[in-house]
């Protein structure tokens, strides 16, 4: 089967954490490739994550992709013929206090994304990135692509409903659809509500670490370049109407990954780092997926969570004067 070649691809979210590494790695590994990224510069966006200046291979509209007339001139005036869908409100803890803008983002965003799309009409691959969070609470063995959607918090439904929407799409319109579905990702870039980065900028200003419940809950962890270079795969290699798990056997709780932490920022474990906090209103014991279709694409993850983290350290350590975070 030849390989799918994108000529102008449209990346939503490019300035987030997942998005501009996505960007960064395609840029650098394609020479003939135009992106064009879509990011609305929230709180978790930097422009300056994105390593090249804009110009014949790159470009950036700051807007929503809840702007139907803006999102459809983009696609029209950059000839785009591949989608990259990332953009969305992520962080789970905001999902209980501020619901909606959930569902207005991650759902009502990607189906004006795919009206654009569908008018139009010269989109050939169709990319949504969407979360295992969207099974639910796995207590024992692992989600398959075929297993039963059952989302528990805000930020998963609105997620369900955007694939949902998705696959609505490729049946009714022919949209040439893909969904990935992936674990816990890390890495340099990610904004510091999420756990790793929070935990490591605590640490690095000799403060407790704050932890939901008794830090039990397990989720396995992927380092960033592993999901740039799978998102590349299922680009070129996917199958149309295909979903892929994007994941890895690297399970750990909230505590194994302090304990990994702890000593690698040279703290003495002997003392307490952790601050242990409320729980969520429901959190969800576990998460676990199967990603056997996509490692039969030839993808496997290449970086170690050792290698990871401290590469992860090394990033959050040179740039720890950039982030102002609360010490709660």
């Amino acid at each position: 089967m030849e390989e799918y070649r994108a000529k102008n691809l449209l990346i939503t979210g490019g300035c987030g954490f997942i998005g501009s590494n996505v960007v960064n790695y395609l840029i650098d590994k394609y020479q003939d490739i135009k992106i064009v990224n879509v990011d609305i510069l929230d709180y978790c966006a930097d422009r300056k994550n994105v390593e090249i200046e804009e110009g014949e291979k790159y470009k950036l509209y700051v807007c929503s992709i809840t702007d139907k007339v803006k999102i459809l001139n983009i696609l029209i005036e950059n000839k785009i013929d591949t989608v990259m869908h990332l953009a969305a409100q992520t962080h789970v803890d905001n999902s209980f206090g501020n619901s909606l803008i959930f569902t207005e983002t991650n759902t009502m965003g990607t189906h004006v994304l795919l009206e654009c799309c569908r008018i139009y009409g010269g989109i050939k691959r169709f990319i949504h990135m969407s979360t295992d969070e969207v099974y639910g609470e796995i207590l024992e063995g692992k989600c398959s692509t075929s297993s039963l959607l059952n989302p528990t918090n805000p930020y998963a439904a609105s997620k369900a409903g955007a694939e949902f929407i998705v696959n609505s799409y490729r049946i009714s319109y022919g949209m040439p659809t893909i969904i990935t579905r992936g674990n816990n990702v890390y890495g340099p870039r990610q904004y510091p509500e999420k756990l790793i980065p929070k935990f490591i900028l605590h640490l690095l200003n000799n403060k407790k670490c704050p932890v939901h419940g008794e830090g039990k809950s397990r989720r396995n962890f992927i380092y960033v370049n592993d999901v740039a270079r799978a998102l590349d795969i299922i680009m070129t290699k996917g199958e149309i109407g295909e979903i892929y798990n994007i994941g890895t056997d690297c399970e750990k709780s909230v505590l194994d990954i302090l304990d990994i932490l702890i000593p690698a920022l040279h703290k003495d474990p002997s003392l307490s780092w952790i601050s242990f906090a409320t729980d969520r209103l429901f959190n969800d014991k576990r998460y676990a997926i199967d990603s056997s279709n996509l490692r039969s694409l030839g993808w496997s993850e290449l970086t170690s969570l050792e290698e990871g983290m401290s590469s992860t350290i090394d990033w959050y350590t040179s740039k720890r004067s950039s982030y102002s975070i609360s010490y709660n």
